[in-house]
């Protein structure tokens, strides 16, 4: 079988359930252990902890565990800002870092403010990339640095401190074509959020393809953010996710209208989950008109043997590594939710490597 990483995004529901935070973020132990290629924090200012912050703290309890964020966002930052601590987090991390970026959700919607447009994002990411290789970045138009009339000053913008040899890889979390096909044309790695299906993921790595072959770059790296539960009882195991299930599956409507392949009853729903999601209480609401036929589209519940068979079918489409996201914690207090985790792990994950 075709060796894939498994990596998982650190659920931002997990720091409402914890009394006291963990100075060292020793739980990120508990992912490398039990074999997880990577670990993701959000970048959501009001709902988690300073994201840079908390990857250095589980950069030095760790030693093989890669470390991103799952994502960062082209607003909340600017791009030498974000430059500069990913390239600070390879030095710590002695090569394990890796930045993920979206247009951002929950980070600014609890500053005010919708996501960024993905023509901002485009300009952002180019500009992250030179950053991260050393390279000049031309000024913005509104730059005024002139106007201190000083004896000299930089005409362009560029890190000047010593870069790790290997550059951060970056990868862009992406739902809808144009982002998707920009993804494909400056990033790493198009981290694909389209839910589970093989249809939807499809149509997704094939708009990849298009730009590729329309593109000097040979190819670019495919993941896809996976919601999953294993559990004996797959309808058992939906329901414990349906908190995740609308936070992920929300994207694929984040304007109201429904991305990619859908049936009417899909798109029904996607409708309803935008209108009425809770960003008050992002991650931890369900919704009553989510069904079982939706969920196994946006995700993958049930016993090890259906969950590797679908798994399985992603990978002969193309994905080389997974990004578990809104599951059953390793890390959660409660002891049968860090059990269902385990199984995962034991009985799925362990049988791609």
């Amino acid at each position: 079988m075709k060796s894939v990483e498994f990596w998982h995004a650190r659920p931002t529901h997990f720091w409402h359930e914890v009394a006291d935070i963990d100075p060292t973020f020793s739980y990120a132990k508990l992912y490398e252990e039990a074999g997880f290629d990577g670990l993701l924090f959000f970048d959501t200012q009001n709902l988690a902890p300073e994201v840079y912050v908390s990857l250095t703290a589980a950069a030095n309890v760790t030693r093989t565990l890669k470390l991103g964020t799952g994502v960062t966002n082209p607003m909340t930052r600017h791009a030498a800002v974000t430059a500069s601590a990913m390239a600070t987090l390879q030095t710590v991390s002695g090569g394990r870092a890796y930045l993920g970026i979206g247009r951002g959700d929950s980070s600014l919607a609890h500053l005010g403010y919708s996501p960024s447009s993905a023509s901002m994002l485009e300009t952002y990411l180019v500009d992250l990339q030179r950053y991260l290789r050393g390279e000049q970045v031309e000024f913005a138009e509104d730059s005024n640095v002139d106007s201190l009339n000083l004896g000299d000053q930089p005409d362009t913008s560029r890190i000047q401190w010593p870069l790790h040899q290997n550059k951060v890889p970056v990868g862009v979390a992406a739902t809808g074509p144009r982002v998707i096909s920009m993804a494909a044309l400056h990033a790493d790695r198009v981290d694909l959020m389209l839910g589970s299906s093989a249809a939807r993921i499809k149509w997704g790595i094939d708009q990849i393809k298009e730009v590729q072959r329309k593109s000097p770059r040979n190819s670019t790296a495919i993941s896809a953010y996976i919601n999953m539960v294993v559990h004996d009882d797959g309808e058992i195991a939906w329901k414990m996710a349906a908190p995740s299930i609308a936070s992920q599956a929300r994207f694929a409507a984040m304007h109201g209208k429904p991305i990619g392949p859908v049936s009417e009853a899909t798109r029904d729903i996607l409708t309803n989950i935008h209108s009425s999601y809770n960003m008050k209480q992002h991650g931890q609401l369900g919704n009553d008109f989510i069904t079982s036929d939706f969920a196994h589209e946006f995700g993958i519940y049930g016993p090890p043997s259906y969950c590797i068979d679908r798994l399985s079918e992603l990978v002969d489409l193309g994905i080389d590594r997974f990004i578990i996201i809104g599951s059953p914690d390793l890390a959660a207090p409660d002891e049968a939710i860090a059990g269902l985790a385990q199984k995962a792990v034991e009985e799925v994950i362990s049988t791609f490597n």
